[in-house]
């Protein structure tokens, strides 16, 4: 059974009315964007985000340059968007400093001229101190401002966790349909496009939503991987169908800790009936495969890692060797200088010995002991003790002795960093929190990746450079914000039953909500 609740129909109110012709529609842009673990010290920060406006924001769109038909359709009118690299919660003056300048922003526009769409730029997992669903707030925020009437689009990732707040105020959200996010710019785009064209056609899209009790970490459902993969996939088809105007599955974030923590259908277009019964397929599909998800590598400890990979060695492999330290993951929302791993791989001496495998271990932050490798000079022997100042739960600062091998600065992120070595080992330490996902941030600081016996860095599925270049790869399951093992953190304020900490005596009735 289907609730058509809120299924109403209406024209939006465009610069000249409903009709396809006339001034062009006048959209605002905005948005905040972070992905925030519950479970990490860290907090966000000024430092972590970087706030773009004026013709810098409208840079971030390469589909609204001059000459790009989204572009020319529409006034395009940046107001403010500020984006950090995931990690624990918001500070609460930050995010309300960053909300104020939105809202002062979208209030000027108003102003200016009649706002016809509000194109909505945001994670879907931000978390904010002392706040519970902060992109509910911030849309409601948004609302306040331009009124009931302009539509707005949302371009998310998957890994957002929707809440009915949020759907009740987003008439166009979409999402990426791939993890890694490969498709950021094609989603972004067709958040765009599903605005300009509404608008144009001056009519409201209804859509349909379905709340699915499943909260997974993201390296048990990558879409390179069955069965996300086939899940994702199907959704290009379900878009094409008549009256559908965009299909999306949110799987969620599991790091959060909020009722609005759980997977999300949402089937958007113009026949209810239809949208509907899509959404509710889509949800039924998820669920009847919430079994078969599990990791996207291959898992083990961490010394399970480094065995396999002196085993990889011994017996000729090819370099690299990649170890995921998953617990710690800065692209999901670690803390970064958690040493856990660090100080396990520097009691190795098949790693820390003369002549041993060349390994990459990267990384961790830590501002004071910066300042202590950057008053010494390129090989130098040091002893500095560095990591676990912001999060010390599961292990304390490590002892870092070797030669100094590396001093590099003006990394964005980084700020600066240094390299240590011992034996074959090269530990890396940054001014401030940065995630080495890519080959390039290796290269950038003088390591060439393809040198290495192995890399061991904290991240969780392999990003893209990452994942060709690896000739062997264990997804190390270590302790840390982001822990693979969820029920080890103690979730205390998602909604019960979930999958898979509930048994479900019998299927949930995955019914949708049709808006």
């Amino acid at each position: 059974m289907t609730d058509r609740s809120d299924a109403g129909t209406g024209a939006v109110r465009g610069p000249a009315g409903p009709a396809a012709a006339g001034p062009r529609p006048r959209i605002a842009i905005a948005g905040m964007w972070i992905e925030s673990s519950a479970y990490s010290s860290h907090r966000a920060d000024r430092r972590d985000f970087r706030v773009l406006e004026g013709d810098a924001l409208l840079g971030r769109y390469p589909f609204l340059a001059p000459g790009e038909p989204l572009g020319s359709e529409a006034e395009w009118i940046p107001v403010f968007f500020a984006r950090s690299i995931p990690g624990g919660m918001v500070r609460r003056d930050v995010y309300d400093a960053f909300r104020e300048r939105i809202v002062r922003g979208l209030a000027d526009a108003v102003a200016a001229g009649p706002i016809d769409g509000v194109y909505l730029d945001v994670h879907g997992a931000m978390s904010v101190e002392g706040m519970e669903d902060a992109e509910g707030d911030l849309v409601a925020a948004v609302r306040d401002v331009v009124g009931p009437e302009p539509l707005i689009s949302a371009a998310m990732d998957l890994h957002g966790n929707l809440s009915e707040r949020f759907v009740r105020a987003v008439e166009l959200p979409t999402c990426f349909r791939l993890a890694p996010h490969e498709d950021e710019e094609e989603t972004r785009e067709r958040a765009a496009r599903n605005l300009v064209d509404r608008l144009r056609a001056g009519t409201r899209p209804h859509r349909a939503w379905v709340r699915v009790p499943i909260l997974l970490p993201g390296e048990k459902t990558s879409t390179r991987v069955e069965p996300a993969k086939g899940l994702y996939g199907r959704l290009p088809a379900v878009e094409a169908t008549p009256g559908v105007t965009d299909a999306s599955i949110w799987i969620g974030y599991a790091w959060a800790d909020e009722p609005r923590c759980h997977a999300t259908v949402i089937v958007t277009g113009d026949d209810p009936a239809v949208i509907a019964a899509r959404a509710e397929a889509l949800a039924a599909e998820l669920w009847a495969v919430r079994d078969e998800f599990a990791f996207v590598g291959p898992p083990g400890s961490l010394d399970e890692g480094v065995d396999r990979a002196l085993r990889h060695r011994a017996e000729g492999g090819a370099r690299p060797y990649l170890i995921s330290d998953s617990g710690d993951n800065p692209g999901a929302g670690g803390t970064g200088d958690v040493t856990w791993s660090l100080a396990r791989l520097l009691d190795r001496p098949e790693l820390t010995s003369a002549g041993a495998p060349v390994t990459y271990v990267a990384s961790v932050f830590d501002p004071e002991a910066i300042d202590a490798l950057f008053a010494r000079e390129v090989g130098d022997v040091i002893d500095v003790t560095a990591g676990a100042r912001v999060d010390g739960r599961v292990s304390g600062p490590v002892h870092l002795t070797g030669e100094l091998v590396g001093l590099h600065e003006g990394d964005p992120d980084a700020g600066r960093i240094a390299v240590v070595r011992r034996g074959g080992l090269h530990a890396i330490v940054t001014e401030f929190r940065k995630a080495f996902h890519a080959t390039d941030d290796f290269a950038a600081i003088g390591l060439d990746p393809e040198r290495a016996d192995l890399i061991v860095t904290k991240i969780g599925y392999l990003e893209p450079t990452l994942f060709d270049l690896a000739k062997g790869w264990t997804l190390a399951l270590t302790p840390g914000p982001v822990d693979q093992d969820l029920e080890r953190l103690g979730h205390r304020r998602i909604e019960r039953p979930m999958h898979p900490y509930d048994a479900f005596p019998a299927d949930p009735a995955l019914r949708a909500t049709v808006l």
